[in-house]
């Protein structure tokens, strides 16, 4: 049996600081190479993500690594100690983006070769994974897993022209001969319909483990934190139920970030959502996680992750989840529709972590006021909160008191993820605001000091928050950027 990584680290573009090695504001490059190997072998983490989905990527990266690091990868080889998992683009979804899957795909026999010169003939895979976003159906899964097998590794038993030699006597051997795809769940109705996914790509599948990969990020921002939390759940209990039916193991992957409305995962709350979430096997630590706190500090944290001991996760009643993802989804996003054009002209400003193209966003959805638009979770996040509008309250002034209490049975951390939440609150944000949103939020408020919540403001970053709100008010736009940066090296993540 493999070693199944316990941390995989991202490339997500949520930091406020810039990590050392960095050559510009904007990471590419060689500078997600060394990131890599930093993320190995200082930090701990036993994965990388190497993102091809919505970026210029490297797909020399596994050349480059044991090229610039011999002595650490010969200690610690790559498919076998530490991993390189490419999470790449669905076609299905991004039509534009279609043919840089082949690409990717293209680059795992390749690094097979070089792994064979480094390692000798008989080295496993250094890559042999493959994240697909965006999953909704096993079909999605197949045509990656069969596309891979038939025309990427299956072209070797081919011959050039009738009569002539194989491609493999040509070029060499196409190895790995199959890979591992890895659902990304993205969407709450994908997430709930998650177990008949998983079913139905298994069934004609030798493999005797599935690696599932459920977002925090994209759900949050679709339908609101609470719902993301839910929907996280109903999936978790779901793949446990679909594991013991098939006699398949499942590990879960969870990709949480540092804000609460991202998941809350720091390097000082890892026991928080290791309690929340405790059948999860894989956790990610984005860029926040990694470059804005303090290093021994998260390599404790890491250390903690990996430690973890994975359980069950506790029964609750679906149903009522259910419903309180349709009340406080419906909610939210009728709150967000209606400031979308406030959180636009501030996101506009948020600095680039990383060399991105546009991601396909999931929330855009027609009503009587007409399309919406947002930018990704992250940018959305530090629009929020670089106004001081923590976007956890937005949708929870849908429930009543009873239903609050009920939800705290489920929601193990509400109480703390709210209370970190609220410290970033600036209630001057308000008056930028319709008076029917206005209304939604100062309820949604009112019943958060029902709960035992003791939280205390950030004057500092309240401080910042209304020289944005300034700053939007008076059309100085040009102000708005280095001070999202102020904020967001308060909070220890940019969004």
């Amino acid at each position: 049996m493999r070693k199944i990584p316990r941390v995989m680290s991202t490339q997500h573009p949520d930091n406020a600081s810039l990590p050392f090695f960095a050559e510009t504001q904007d990471m590419s490059g060689d500078d997600e190479i060394q990131e890599a190997y930093y993320a190995f072998s200082h930090l701990g983490c036993d994965e990388q993500m190497w993102d091809s989905e919505g970026k210029e990527v490297d797909d020399f990266v596994v050349k480059k690594l044991l090229t610039k690091y011999p002595h650490f990868f010969k200690k610690h080889p790559l498919g076998v100690e530490y991993f390189i998992t490419l999470r790449v683009p669905n076609p299905a979804v991004e039509k534009e983006e279609a043919k840089v899957l082949v690409e990717a795909l293209e680059s795992i026999p390749r690094s097979m070769d070089v792994a064979r010169l480094f390692y000798g003939e008989l080295c496993p895979p250094p890559i042999f994974e493959v994240i697909l976003p965006m999953t909704t159906s096993a079909e999605d899964l197949n045509r990656v897993y069969y596309f891979y097998r038939n025309f990427i590794s299956g072209k070797q038993n081919q011959p050039i022209y009738n009569g002539s030699i194989t491609v493999a006597e040509w070029v060499g051997d196409f190895l790995p001969e199959k890979i591992n795809v890895i659902p990304l769940f993205e969407d709450i109705p994908s997430m709930l319909a998650c177990e008949d996914t998983v079913r139905d790509f298994l069934k004609d599948k030798e493999e005797s483990y599935l690696r599932v990969f459920l977002a925090r990020s994209d759900p949050a921002l679709n339908y609101g934190n609470i719902s993301a939390v839910l929907a996280n759940k109903i999936a978790l209990k779901s793949l446990e139920r679909v594991s013991q039916e098939l006699e398949k193991d499942i590990y879960p992957i969870l990709g949480a970030g540092s804000p609460p409305f991202r998941g809350n995962l720091t390097p000082y709350t890892v026991d928080y959502v290791c309690s929340e979430y405790p059948c999860v096997e894989t956790f990610t630590v984005q860029s926040a996680f990694k470059y804005d706190n303090p290093i021994e500090d998260v390599i404790t944290a890491i250390k903690r992750l990996k430690s973890f001991i994975r359980h069950p996760l506790e029964e609750f009643d679906e149903a009522f989840a259910k419903s309180v993802i349709e009340k406080t989804s419906k909610e939210y996003q009728e709150i967000v529709e209606k400031i979308a054009d406030l959180i636009n002209l501030v996101s506009k400003y948020v600095p680039r972590r990383r060399m991105r193209k546009l991601h396909v966003g999931l929330f855009g959805y027609a009503r009587t006021l007409g399309k919406v638009t947002l930018p990704r979770a992250i940018g959305f996040c530090a629009a929020c909160y670089s106004i001081g509008l923590p976007p956890e309250i937005f949708g929870l002034s849908a429930l009543t008191p009873e239903e609050i209490r009920e939800l705290k049975g489920i929601y193990r951390n509400l109480e703390i993820d709210f209370s970190i939440a609220l410290r970033y609150l600036n209630t001057r944000a308000l008056d930028f605001l319709p008076e029917e949103v206005r209304k939604k939020l100062l309820a949604s408020l009112k019943l958060v000091n029902s709960l035992d919540i003791k939280t205390s403001v950030d004057l500092d970053h309240k401080d910042v928050t209304t020289r944005v709100l300034k700053a939007v008010k008076n059309e100085q736009f040009s102000l708005i950027s280095d001070l999202i940066v102020e904020g967001g090296l308060l909070r220890k993540f940019l969004g």
